[in-house]
């Protein structure tokens, strides 16, 4: 599912640059979007949006990665730096192989990190290629 048939308000019904989409979006039309990597591979759809409340801005999408009908799924904080809307196809990719995607650090949904840890954020960020924002800590 795409951002465009999650749009229950009819906010992306009209493609004009001054209104939402792509460059203001409402966060629950992302969720449940696509990622696929720059090779085309499918590597799951985004769960969950991280917001840091404080700095006003996303810190994170929470990739869905493997399992059947969410049992047995990996789960994978991606900075959201990582990732790139493709507008063209209504979906994000990300730039990591899919091996290389299942050897990231994840966790399963009874078991989440605590991500406002600057350790954790500066191994998340790291593994991506991205950098932590200073105030990236809660």
């Amino acid at each position: 599912m795409n951002y465009v048939e999650r749009d229950s308000f009819g906010m992306y019904a009209v493609a004009d640059s001054n209104g939402p989409g792509p460059r203001l979006m409402g966060a629950d039309t992302l969720m449940g979007n696509d990622v696929f990597n720059d090779q085309g591979e499918d590597l799951g759809d985004i769960k969950e949006i991280m917001l840091d409340v404080r700095a006003g801005r996303i810190s994170y999408a929470v990739l869905s990665y493997g399992g059947v009908l969410g049992i047995g799924d990996k789960l994978f904080a991606v900075p959201w730096e990582a990732l790139t809307l493709d507008t063209e196809n209504k979906r994000f990719t990300l730039d990591v192989a899919k091996e290389r995607l299942e050897n990231a650090p994840g966790f399963d949904k009874d078991n989440w990190p605590n991500m406002s840890d600057q350790t954790w954020a500066k191994d998340v960020h790291d593994y991506y290629g991205t950098t932590a924002p200073a105030t990236q800590a809660l």
